[in-house]
């Protein structure tokens, strides 16, 4: 850091090793900056930050290039680039997120997913791709393609990722919320899009209870005409029914369709998916976001900020309604595996989460601000119960920690 930072006081609970300065992928991005740009940080984090800001055209191309994005670039870095709003990064790249998302389609591991009913399913990185396309080519005979919104009421389960995915990879906009929304929480999202597609369960478990959502599924496929066809995942039940639902189709059969041939490549600015505010101060507004801006965010905030590789283990607890999940999935496209969890995240009891980090060996475990305080106010010390030598990393978002949450990661973690 600058000798001229401002000093503070305070109880010091963490520094980086110093090796960080030349074994990251920080300083490996500024290595490539020096020999691309000429701009040499001198190890200097701050310097790096401050011409990444002063030269934001200039960082997001070479980050391209650094990364590795798959796709066209296309001439132009930047349109109306002093106009807020108006400015259009890489205005004529095409690429495709899902194709960035599922490159070495390997026997790698890329998703272990856990539901709290002891469940467990793990893809690899072939399988998975091999079920995003066949999926993705029943859409394209479905006549879902690009523009087209699809809708997915679903737990976190391998399912919405393919779904996610198999999305994008037709061109199409995704939209999700969890299924312990209700039926207003979820019209008033899925309402204001219009979706063409409609993918949802059978229902979900929590804290060891079951809950059958078909029936607010029907009110909600009745209720958006723009519903051409439902895809349902049998979270339940082997055999749903499916009685009163436009065009119904189980998840599984409809990956038994002939794959997609080619992802469908979109321009940089093109929608990815649809986002929501809370809908704390009236209907739930809908937040857009462009397949570049969201591959390239994401994979800066995978790589510079929190350092994740392809040997990690990448994890988060949320739902399908929090954005943190579509970040928790991104950690595909630099080859880490994702863990997913599905449940009540204290059923059976407040280990429930630390003990899966300690089979999975979590490397990046994210969390939010409530549920480390529910963890420390149940009294449960994870450093005392579980091994967590191979976790690096202890992401939390939501609302701020306490000094106390803090304390108790540091101490007790």
């Amino acid at each position: 850091m600058n000798d001229a930072a401002v000093s503070v006081t305070g109880k010091l609970l963490w520094s980086p090793d110093p090796s960080a300065r030349t074994t990251g992928q920080v300083p490996d991005f500024a290595g490539f900056v020096k020999d691309q740009a000429g701009m040499d940080w001198g190890g200097d984090f701050q310097a790096l930050w401050q011409w990444s800001v002063d030269q934001n055209v200039e960082f997001w191309d070479l980050f391209w290039d650094w990364h590795g994005v798959i796709g066209d670039k296309g001439a132009r870095k930047i349109e109306n680039g002093t106009a807020m709003p108006g400015a259009r990064f890489f205005p004529d790249a095409s690429l495709n997120y899902a194709e960035n998302m599922l490159a070495d389609a390997d026997d790698r591991l890329a998703l272990s997913a856990h539901g709290e009913d002891g469940r467990t399913t793990r893809l690899t990185r072939a399988a998975l791709k091999a079920r995003v396309m066949r999926l993705a080519g029943w859409m394209q005979q479905a006549g879902i393609g690009k523009g087209d919104r699809v809708a997915a009421y679903i737990p976190n389960i391998p399912e919405a990722v393919i779904a996610m995915l198999a999305t994008s990879a037709v061109g199409a906009i995704f939209s999700s919320c969890s299924p312990d929304f209700g039926i207003g929480g979820a019209s008033d999202r899925f309402g204001q899009i219009e979706p063409k597609l409609l993918i949802a369960c059978d229902g979900y478990l929590y804290g060891g209870k079951r809950f059958d959502r078909l029936p607010i599924v029907r009110e909600l496929a009745a209720g958006m005409p723009s519903v051409t066809h439902t895809l349902i995942v049998p979270y339940l039940d082997t055999a749903p029914d499916l009685s009163g639902l436009p065009q119904p189709c189980l998840f599984d059969e409809a990956e038994g369709d002939a794959p997609l041939a080619d992802f469908v490549r979109v321009g940089f600015n093109d929608p990815l998916y649809i986002l929501y505010s809370s809908g704390t101060t009236g209907a739930p507004k809908c937040i857009v976001h462009g397949v570049g801006g969201v591959t390239l965010q994401h994979a800066k905030e995978l790589r510079l900020h929190s350092d994740v590789r392809p040997e990690d283990r990448l994890f988060f607890f949320t739902t399908c309604g929090w954005m943190m999940w579509n970040w928790v999935v991104s950690g595909l496209m630099v080859g880490t595996p994702v863990i997913l969890y599905e449940g009540n995240p204290f059923h059976p009891g407040p280990d429930r989460l630390w003990q899966m980090a300690e089979a999975e060996r979590l490397t990046h475990m994210g969390v939010s601000a409530k549920y480390v305080d529910a963890v420390r106010n149940a009294g449960y010390l994870p450093r005392q119960n579980v091994d967590l030598s191979a976790l690096r990393m202890i992401m939390s978002t939501g609302s701020p920690l306490s000094a106390e949450a803090f304390e108790f990661i540091y101490r007790d973690v």
